[in-house]
Parts: structure tokens; sequence; C-alpha cells
């Protein structure tokens, strides 16, 4: 998995709405990308929610929150109408972006999925924290809380 200290890779990704994005899109600000393994699953959707719902608090603090999977644009884009998600989901699914994170795979009942992880990208793209195996449940407060401490 990629270090802490490390630059984000460089990506050309589409979200939910088809719009290409890349890791300049969001220079300036903190990042908080997110991979989940699948949509409309239940701890996907715990976690969209929890951020969906804290993006007020993300966005006063220089924050974006930025979800990631293999999922095609279209499922992405039904994921969020489902729910209402005001977050922004980058499809991935050639898996360039998370191969390039390095982040792990495992197998739940013969199916290979992305394991829940969280980089957290300061505003200079360079990765200051890695979560791995991320416990959807109140995984949003622990980044706000890490953010604030990084910050100073």
């Amino acid at each position: 998995m990629i270090d802490v200290g490390q630059k984000l890779p460089s990506f050309s990704l589409q979200n939910q709405d088809g719009a290409a994005r890349s890791a300049n899109d969001y220079a300036g600000k903190w990042l908080v990308l997110y991979v989940y393994p699948k949509d409309d699953t239940p701890g996907c959707t715990i976690q969209g929610k929890s951020f969906t719902a804290t993006k007020a608090d993300f966005d006063a603090a220089n924050a974006v929150v930025v979800g990631l999977s293999e999922d095609d644009v279209a499922s992405h884009k039904s994921f969020c109408d489902k729910f209402s998600f005001t977050i922004e989901l980058l499809a991935d699914p050639e898996k360039k972006l998370l191969a390039a994170l390095g982040v792990a795979q495992s197998e739940w009942k013969g199916t290979m999925y992305w394991e829940r992880s969280t980089f957290l990208v300061d505003p200079q793209g360079v990765v200051r924290k890695v979560y791995a195996k991320v416990d959807p449940n109140g995984h949003e407060k622990v980044v706000l809380d890490d953010i604030a401490k990084l910050k100073g």
C-alpha cells in the first residue's frame, strides 16, 4: 500500500456524473479518498451516508470526500441517487488507481473485493495518513479529528 509521505498517484477517472476527475482537481484542499468494495452494499451504504451527513464539517475543514471503487459510472450514479449522496464517487473499472494505491484485496464467499481503505491527502497532494481495514461506523469522525490534528 502507498506510504505516508508519498504523493498521491496521478489519475484520470470519471465520477458518478461522467465528469473527468484528476488529482489536480483536488489540489489546495484536503482529500479524503476512501476505497469501498461495492456500490449499494450494507457497509458501503453506511459509509456513503455518514460522509454525506458530515459533508458540511468536511467543507468547513477545507476537505473534500471522494469514494472510489471498481464499479462503473452508471452503478455510481444509481447508488448516489438512491441514497441522495452529496459526495463524489469515482469509477475505476480498470482498477488503475486501486492498483497504484496498493489497496489489498480479500475473498468473501468466493468473490474478490477491495478492502475498505482511506487515504488522507494534504492540499499539496501528499498522503498524510492511511487507514486500512476501515470500519465504516464512525470512520468519518476519526478522519475529521485527524484533519484537525494534522492542520495543527
